[in-house]
């Protein structure tokens, strides 16, 4: 090769190897910032943990998603999936919580305190809405000690961290990976899907709301009352319908959804949509929702191990850093990496936890809907052993043993 060939051919070589470097650096550079951003520090940092100690064979991991925004009840996680693996049998199991499962708190009185499960987190952040629940009791050394605590009193699992996800980032991940390809099981359409940003919208009804207000107030009774809807008897019927039927009262709130069976292609917004719709006649309610959010996570991520998606990963950890927030440790992720190469290898099952399988219906002493162990009210025994039989490998639910045969004289 003539010299000044070589030459050139050493200044690309050199030109390249130099690119791969700066876009190597800025790789790191961007993993370093997001994870500091979304909370990650090392074990080391957290306690004693010892780096050389043989990491266990499983891992348990709780994934929350949040509808955020500013009104009244952002931080209640209509999402709870448990996400346990185990690295030595390649089984990966994805657990769906309903949002409305009664679990007991810990108090400093001593009196038994209940709540809905998606209002856990919510109360960690805020524990001065509830005084007597003992937060602190297992927040002291774990911020998210209390719903761990709680997750493994359901489940009998140890949770080494939680993901909590505002519900826009599943937006912009799915636009970021170019959308994602649903196999939707049946048709439905939801028409009291809520329109973000107008959950408080009075729908210009500002004066007659004014007009009602003091009577949406438990007990409220009285002469003023009568007379107020004896003369305006449509205030009457928009008091009921703000109690009742809120669609009917603030229309403007709420918008209609329709998906059609079949695989589909889905943009981030409308996965969104198909994620959290819970009111369609023919697919609605928690556990037809919670099914479809399985869905939705598989779908991201077969899309994520697609290797086209590597170049679109700092634009990623850009676009969602302010969304998540963590607590695994910079260990827990470095091992999850490792293992993405076997990830096909990994046996996936999907569980929900429904009135199908462990759970029934129930009503609070407030009058809430609750949904509450066939067992009875916080005997979760049978679901400890139900999960602990599938992490093993066996069905989730033991085989009937066949019945005998009498003998006939």
């Amino acid at each position: 090769m003539p010299r000044r060939s070589r030459m050139k051919v050493r200044r690309f070589l050199f030109i390249f190897l130099l690119a791969v470097a700066a876009l190597t650096g800025l790789f790191a550079y961007k993993t370093l910032d997001f994870l500091k951003a979304i909370g990650v520090k090392s074990k080391s940092e957290k306690s004693s943990f010892t780096l050389f100690k043989k990491p266990p064979a499983s891992y348990t991991g709780v994934l929350l998603g949040y509808g955020g925004g500013t009104h009244e009840g952002g931080y209640l996680t209509d999402t709870i999936i448990i996400g346990h693996i185990n690295f030595e049998t390649k089984r990966a199991l994805l657990i769906s919580l309903p949002r409305d499962l009664w679990v007991k708190l810990p108090t400093r009185s001593g009196d038994t305190f209940a709540t809905k499960i998606n209002n856990v987190y919510q109360l960690q952040l805020y524990p001065a809405t509830y005084p007597d629940v003992n937060v602190k009791r297992y927040t002291n050394t774990d911020p998210n000690g209390l719903l761990k605590h709680v997750l493994k009193e359901i489940t009998g699992m140890s949770i080494d961290s939680v993901v909590a996800v505002d519900f826009r980032a599943y937006r912009d991940v799915i636009d970021l990976l170019g959308g994602i390809d649903i196999q939707i099981d049946k048709s439905f359409t939801d028409t009291e899907y809520p329109v973000e940003g107008k959950e408080a919208d009075l729908c210009g009804r500002d004066e007659d709301f004014q007009k009602v207000e003091k009577f949406l107030k438990p007990g409220y009774e009285g002469e003023e009352k009568e007379k107020l809807f004896e003369e305006k008897p449509e205030l009457e019927t928009f008091l009921a319908q703000i109690e009742d039927d809120p669609t009917k009262a603030f229309p403007c709130r709420y918008q209609t959804v329709s998906f059609s069976e079949g695989m589909t292609h889905l943009s981030g917004e409308d996965a969104l949509k198909y994620a959290r719709s819970r009111h369609a006649p023919e697919d609605g309610g928690d556990f037809a929702r919670a099914r479809r959010q399985q869905k939705v996570i598989e779908a991201v991520r077969n899309r994520v191990l697609n290797p086209l998606f590597l170049p679109k990963v700092p634009s990623l950890m850009d676009t969602v850093k302010d969304e998540i927030e963590t607590d695994a440790s910079y260990e827990d992720i470095q091992r999850f990496l490792k293992e993405t190469p076997n990830a096909n290898k990994y046996r996936l099952i999907k569980i929900v936890l429904s009135d199908q399988n462990f759970l029934k219906s129930d009503t609070s002493d407030d009058g809430q809907f609750i949904l509450i162990p066939k067992g009875g009210e916080f005997k979760w025994n049978e679901i400890h052993k139900a999960f602990k039989r599938v992490s093993e490998g066996l069905p989730l639910s033991p085989t009937p043993a066949p019945a005998k045969k009498t003998k006939t004289m």
